[in-house]
């Protein structure tokens, strides 16, 4: 009896990563091997780019209530750290979210953090 190989499997393993890497330049979107290795390391950068991704929106919020801040009168440290002593917890994003969309709500907490 032959020995059986499974090589729908295979050629299906094959077919997948290459519709995967279909677009690359190059043999990176057609040569199986070359297309591999391409594919792997798309994905390593896929996986540190989710994580840079928060930490340039963090860095964007910080930015963003600073901004809106300063233009009230106050620091972003002092500012935090006014909301910190007055118990107010509202994240950077919601925060960034009314200095940017909400420019009188950001300014009444401004207000109350400087009293």
């Amino acid at each position: 009896m032959p020995r059986a190989k499974n090589r729908v499997a295979s050629r299906a393993k094959r077919k997948k990563l290459l519709a995967a890497t279909a677009g690359n330049y190059g043999k990176r979107g057609n040569c199986y091997t070359i297309a591999k290795d391409a594919f792997i390391r798309g994905g390593v950068y896929a996986y540190s780019g989710r994580k840079q991704k928060k930490r340039q929106f963090h860095a964007l919020w910080i930015m963003r209530i600073n901004a809106a801040a300063r233009l009230n009168g106050l620091p972003y440290g002092k500012f935090m750290a006014g909301l910190k002593a007055k118990n107010i917890d509202l994240d950077r994003k919601t925060l960034a979210h009314l200095a940017l969309h909400e420019p009188d709500a950001f300014k009444s907490l401004v207000e109350s953090v400087k009293s």
